[in-house]
């Protein structure tokens, strides 16, 4: 199959809507009973399942999903709007699914062989091949069906665990399509609202592509379709290959955007936030794949901390801000979301499936995504902590997984961020899996307190400014030079201890040998900076090694430097990155062991005033005891 953009014309959609209709009207279907009642015990919405096996009986059940969506409001002959909306969308999902089952035989010898078929029964080698191409696109239609409904279907609420698998058939096309309506038919039966009938309808779409990925090593004739890219304009519905689709279809962004003269202070931060934005922008969506990924210094993953009230959702904001205005001048789709501590569930297992949903919908490779996971610390839990809920337990592993797991891909399309007040609670594991650490401690200087009054001020008053250069202190890149410079030796007293006594013993670096030492030394004061964290700080490195600064006309016309192609993109980057120096390196080990060691000390300084609090306690109440004996109101 053509690797590149297949648009299905609708000459081609329409022709199968006539079919379409019958099957969302009345479809009879085989299904295995498997034991199971028809009848619902009685305040349950479960069934009786007998302990007597039946075997493989199976019967005949007559489905029609038309009946079954009108019956949400028995009272009213004329469907609801999102009634409507369901049906139609059925309707339209089966007719794609078979235009595109036509797709797939057209790629292949499946066509051929089926006018073949047609004249004569085929027999022998070509019989077998025919049944494998047969099977397999009726499991193509099947996963284009769930696609459909899983984008297109938009629904809001917490979704029901008691929603099953269809009974899938993979005979034909238009079997697999029966029996997924089927399935369909028997999620929305009972439904009491039209919001409950979108919930189950989506509930049921995501739990049809898992198991039909679930099944997907039992079909070998799915090669042509691995690489395919299907869009129908129409419907905004995109098709790759089996890359599971996002959740939901973007919605227009709703946030207050910042501009980076509007953040004071953070200065670090806000500079490779900005370049981080621009980063992202260099994405290839047809190479599907970022020169920043492959020269270095993409920035997947990161961690910004500090104190409440210091900018973290301003930098969000401004970050969002920055991706979405460049988005609009490249025509590119933006998909911003948050995972916040209101998507942990009470369910088992909920907490993981809502977390790895905001993982794909973030990694969606059409789109340019930034994931936010704020308060970090509340959302996932420490591994160690017995206190914390199931559903943060959940959360930790499936963030762990996704940020540097054993199928982590990173294309450089998708960045995330996560937020804390408290790093220090955030489980080790997951931390180190934070490519940079950013410090959000707010303004600093008095300039930067002159600049952030002004600018929260506003200009309702007549009162003068005084002896001061309004935002000089915000320009970015002098800012910027004198942050760095600062880490040219630690801030924290801990690694200041370990620098003092490398020098003492070796003298200002020179050679890598020299920084292996001075790693080393770091690793036997914090036994946390472990290899990762020599990732980490490489890998920082060599973002500073592509410290450059991508001009900004490149961003103003898409053709100037967006809309070129991969190559293009990354012979330009490539001309404007320089080598890293000793300086360079030495300032980013410093800084990613200050946050280290800045952890380790908060956690430690928490451990101590807990103890002293519980003391304090133990004495005060000894105290109020010994007063109530001496009234002789003590009665133990």
């Amino acid at each position: 199959m053509d690797t590149g953009l297949t648009t299905i014309p609708e000459a081609d959609i329409e022709k199968h809507r006539g079919t379409a209709q019958s099957m969302i009207t009345r479809v009879v279907v085989l299904e295995d009973t498997s034991g199971q009642s028809a009848t619902p015990l009685a305040g349950t919405g479960r069934r009786f399942v007998s302990t007597v096996s039946t075997g493989s009986v199976r019967r005949t059940r007559e489905v029609e999903l038309a009946k079954t969506v009108a019956a949400v409001r028995p009272d009213d002959q004329l469907m609801t709007i999102p009634q409507h909306t369901l049906l139609y969308r059925a309707r339209r999902g089966i007719a794609i699914a078979l235009a595109v089952s036509d797709v797939f035989a057209r790629a292949g010898e499946l066509e051929s062989l089926q006018a073949k078929n047609a004249r004569a029964p085929l027999d022998g080698d070509d019989a077998a091949r025919f049944r494998k191409l047969l099977s397999a696109s009726a499991y193509v239609s099947a996963f284009a069906f769930a696609s459909y409904l899983l984008q297109l279907i938009d629904d809001d609420g917490e979704a029901p665990n008691d929603v099953r698998e269809p009974d899938f058939l993979f005979d034909t096309p238009q079997d697999a399509l029966k029996s997924m309506v089927a399935g369909l038919d028997g999620a929305l039966s009972g439904a009491k609202a039209d919001t409950e009938l979108a919930l189950r309808a989506r509930t049921f779409a995501r739990v049809a592509v898992d198991g039909l990925l679930a099944r997907k090593g039992r079909f070998d004739g799915l090669g042509a379709f691995e690489d395919a890219h299907i869009r129908i304009d129409a419907d905004d519905f995109t098709l790759d290959g089996f890359d599971v689709a996002p959740g939901k279809r973007s919605k227009p962004l709703e946030m207050t955007f910042k501009k980076p003269e509007e953040v004071v202070g953070n200065h670090i931060a806000k500079y490779q936030s900005v370049k981080l934005a621009k980063m992202l922008m260099a994405y290839d969506f047809d190479r599907q794949m970022n020169p920043f990924v492959e020269l270095g210094g993409f920035l997947f993953t990161f961690i910004g901390d500090g104190a409440p009230g210091t900018g973290k959702t301003t930098l969000i904001q401004m970050i969002a801000g920055l991706v979405n205005g460049y988005c609009q001048v490249a025509g590119y789709p933006f998909h911003y979301e948050n995972f916040g501590v209101d998507q942990i569930s009470s369910y088992q297992g909920k907490s993981g499936q809502n977390c790895r949903a905001f993982i794909d919908n973030v990694l969606n490779p059409r789109a340019i995504g930034f994931g936010t996971i704020d308060d970090i610390d509340q959302v996932a839990a420490k591994r160690s902590d017995d206190r914390a809920s199931a559903g943060q337990h959940e959360i930790t592993g499936v963030l762990m997984s996704a940020f540097s797991g054993a199928m982590t891909v990173i294309r450089g399309n998708s960045t995330f961020g996560m937020f804390s007040n408290y790093p220090e609670n955030v489980d080790d594991a997951l931390r180190q899996r934070a490519g940079a650490r950013w410090l959000v401690d707010g303004p600093q200087t008095r300039d930067d307190y002159i600049d952030i009054f002004v600018l929260l001020a506003g200009k309702n008053h007549r009162i003068e400014l005084g002896d001061h250069q309004l935002y000089a202190a915000q320009e970015i890149q002098r800012a910027v030079d004198t942050a760095y410079e600062s880490h040219a030796k630690p801030h924290e007293d801990g690694l200041m201890n370990v620098y003092e006594r490398f020098m003492k013993e070796n003298g200002q670096p020179k050679t890598l040998a020299d920084v292996g030492t001075y790693l080393h030394m770091i690793k036997e004061a914090e036994p946390r900076f472990t290899g990762r964290a020599i990732k980490n700080v490489t890998d920082a490195i060599k973002m500073r090694a592509m410290d450059i600064e991508l001009p900004d006309d490149w961003f103003e016309k898409p053709e100037t430097f967006m809309h070129k192609g991969y190559d293009e993109k990354k012979a330009m980057v490539e001309e404007l990155r320089g080598p890293f120096d000793m300086a360079m390196v030495m300032q980013e080990i410093n800084r990613y062991a200050d946050s280290e060691f800045r952890y380790s000390d908060r956690a430690d300084d928490a451990a101590v005033e807990k103890l002293l609090r519980d003391q304090r306690l133990r004495e005060r109440a000894a105290r109020e005891m010994e007063e109530l004996k001496a009234k002789g109101l003590w009665k133990a």
